[in-house]
């Protein structure tokens, strides 16, 4: 199979579009797509440790736990020991970690817009459709 014909290929070209587009949008608030990815999953799942925000960010907890120092070293993220598990800590954002959260939201829902206007509803249906028959197919042992 020639490499033009390789569906893989635009799967990853879209992909590192998609990541260049957020990183200019959420660079402004002085994130990485990595560090907003983890904001937003707080912002909508407060106290998750962090092998739940790894899972809801789709990165390895080892990576997840070096975003979370650092996003605790610029002050935006608290992590707190459970009350009935010692060893397992939860994050939540702090005041500062809420409003850099809002600033790179706004220019990350900015790309996101552009990108479903971009189809109508029926095409973006289908396209979520196509993509998630991509990673069925790809996760079949």
């Amino acid at each position: 199979m020639r490499s033009g014909d390789r569906i893989g290929g635009d799967i990853k070209r879209t992909e590192l579009d998609l990541v260049a587009a957020k990183s200019a949008a959420v660079k402004p608030a002085g994130l990485t797509v990595p560090q907003y990815a983890a904001l937003l999953a707080l912002s909508e799942h407060p106290g998750a440790p962090a092998a739940t925000l790894a899972r809801l960010c789709l990165t390895t907890p080892q990576t997840m736990t070096t975003i979370l120092q650092n996003l605790v070293a610029l002050g935006l993220v608290e992590r707190t020991s459970n009350q009935w598990q010692r060893n397992v800590l939860e994050n939540r954002l702090t005041e500062a970690g809420q409003a850099r959260f809002r600033e790179a939201d706004k220019a990350a829902v900015m790309v996101e817009q552009k990108l479903a206007d971009a189809f109508t509803d029926e095409e973006r249906a289908q396209l979520r459709a196509l993509l998630q028959r991509c990673s069925d197919v790809l996760s079949e042992k």
